[in-house]
């Protein structure tokens, strides 16, 4: 379909939609605390992918996210993230806050035009962490796999809400251009966790098919403080246990894997066409 065509569409809702478009090649994301300066130049001059917290863009005094007037993040491909830690890590020191679950500092609109105005390839859904430094048993890890879960319902229900508004006079392909998909965020200590947080998740997603195609990527997050060789916590024991449940499509992008050492193995290698398993992205930061 041309530009013309694509104009000359009625108004109406999207289907199948994907919430990225990923290659079958590895890709590396380097990690950008702010949203100018050095970093962002040299990331810019390199050519190199990124990844931007979404905490980079908010003022804590206005409450509200603000974008710079020019940066050489829109020059970039960069993902968004959630900021899921930082926001734990306030949580924890402030009590609670005025945004998503009273965890976050900002609402799930506040997030949603972020992801649509900031030129992000694509977003993190929020979710919370379960790293060793936030949830600290058993109990805390399930709550905060629940809770990434209802997290993603949420952005869901506010993403279609906002769809569902903007067809009433703009087509499909303006829709989904405008408002899009976020990727999900699969949150766990061990593989049991992982595996019972990918069920949550895809619950939640199959409910809101055919409106959303099966997801092209999923982040694995809470990695970046882990071994890569423990038989119960490493970064491979998860990968490896991850093994053939993921949607046959999907990738995985490994939060701060980089900093486990993950990026310089020959696990980090992308499958043959049609197979997913360790098709990975990952960052660096």
């Amino acid at each position: 379909m041309d530009f013309l065509e694509s104009v000359r569409q009625p108004p109406g809702m999207p289907n199948l939609q994907t919430n990225a478009n990923v290659s079958g090649e590895f890709v590396m994301r380097v990690g950008i605390p702010h949203t100018s300066g050095k970093l962002a130049f040299h990331a810019f001059n390199e050519g190199y992918a990124a990844m931007v917290s979404a905490g980079a863009f908010w003022d804590p005094r206005q409450g509200k996210f603000r974008l710079p007037e020019a940066t050489d993040l829109t020059e970039l491909d960069f993902a968004l993230d959630s900021a899921g830690f930082t926001a734990m890590m306030l949580w924890n020191a402030k009590g609670r806050q005025a945004g998503m679950a009273g965890v976050y500092p900002w609402s799930y609109g506040q997030y949603v035009e972020l992801a649509s105005v900031s030129g992000a390839s694509w977003y993190a859904q929020p979710d919370m962490c379960v790293e060793k430094e936030i949830a600290g048993d058993q109990d805390a890890i399930d709550y905060r796999i629940n809770a990434t879960a209802t997290l993603l319902e949420g952005i869901l229900r506010v993403v279609y809400a906002w769809q569902n508004e903007l067809a009433k006079t703009c087509n499909a392909d303006v829709v989904s251009n405008a408002i899009r998909i976020p990727v999900p965020v699969i949150q766990g200590r061990r593989i049991d966790d992982y595996l019972r947080s990918l069920d949550l998740m895809m619950s939640v997603w199959e409910r809101w098919q055919p409106w959303i195609d099966a997801p092209r990527l999923i982040g694995l997050s809470s990695v970046c403080r882990r071994t890569l060789d423990d038989w119960e916590e490493g970064l491979y024991a998860i990968l490896a246990g991850l093994e053939g449940r993921l949607p046959p499509e999907a990738a995985l992008h490994c939060c701060s894997a980089s900093k486990v050492g993950a990026c310089r193995t020959s696990k980090c290698t992308t499958g043959s066409p049609g197979q997913n398993r360790w098709r990975l992205t990952s960052e660096h930061g």
